[in-house]
C-alpha cells in the first residue's frame, strides 16, 4: 500500500510540474512585419527547430539564439548577444566553441525563401542552465551575412535582419533584462556591423 501511495505522489508531481515541449515564435524584419515562423520542439538533448521565412535576400545568412526576448528592430541590438550560458567562445568550427546559440547558416532560396531544420545541441524547453525559456526567454536573430564559425564574439555575420521572441505564450509582453558584453572573457574582438 505505501508503494501505491509514493507512486502516486510522483505521477502528481510529475503532472503539476512545468514542462514545455514546443514553442512557436513569430519572426519579423526591421520594418517590423511578420516574416516567417519558427516552431521549436523538444528533442533528446536537444531543440529542434523548423524554421520558414520569406522576405531575405539570396544566399546565405548566420542564425543565432541570443540571450534576451527582446526584438526591438530596426537593428535588433535588444536582444543581448548569443547565447553563452557555459561561457564558451564563438563558432561552431571553434576549437573552444562554441555559444550555446551558435547556429549552422542558413540559405535563402532565388526567391528570398528560408525553409531549414535546425537543431541545438544541448538546449532544452524544460529548466536548467541551458534553457532556451531561462530568464523569461531568449530570441532567435537572422544575420544579414555569413556567419564565419571563428571570428570573437559573432562570426562577422553582419547586421541583424530578422529577429523573433523564443518565449513562454503567457510571457511574450515581458521585457527584463540587459545585454551582457561578449568581449569580457575573451581575447579577439569583433563586432556586428
Amino acid at each position: 500500500m505505501k508503494r501505491i501511495g509514493i507512486i502516486c505522489l510522483l505521477l502528481c508531481l510529475a503532472a503539476c510540474s512545468k514542462t514545455i515541449s514546443a514553442v512557436n515564435v513569430n519572426m519579423y524584419n526591421a520594418d517590423g512585419d511578420m516574416i516567417g515562423t519558427a516552431a521549436l520542439s523538444e528533442v533528446k538533448d536537444a531543440v529542434k527547430i523548423k524554421l520558414k521565412v520569406e522576405g531575405i535576400d539570396t544566399g546565405f545568412h548566420g542564425i543565432h539564439i541570443h540571450e534576451l526576448p527582446k526584438c526591438k528592430g530596426p537593428a535588433f541590438k535588444s536582444a543581448g548577444n548569443h547565447l553563452n550560458p557555459e561561457d564558451k567562445q564563438h563558432g561552431l568550427m571553434n576549437d573552444k566553441g562554441s555559444h550555446l546559440g551558435d547556429l549552422p547558416n542558413v540559405k535563402a532560396d532565388d526567391k528570398g525563401m528560408i525553409n531549414a531544420e535546425l537543431t541545438v545541441p544541448k538546449a532544452t524547453l524544460k529548466e536548467g542552465k541551458t534553457s532556451l525559456l531561462q530568464n523569461d526567454g531568449t530570441s532567435l536573430v537572422i544575420t544579414k551575412g555569413i556567419d564565419d564559425g571563428r571570428s570573437q564574439p559573432s562570426g562577422k555575420s553582419g547586421k541583424r535582419i530578422a529577429c523573433g521572441v523564443i518565449q513562454e505564450e503567457k510571457q511574450r509582453t515581458n521585457d527584463k533584462g540587459s545585454p551582457t558584453d561578449p568581449t569580457e572573457s575573451l581575447d579577439e574582438q569583433d563586432t556586428e556591423k
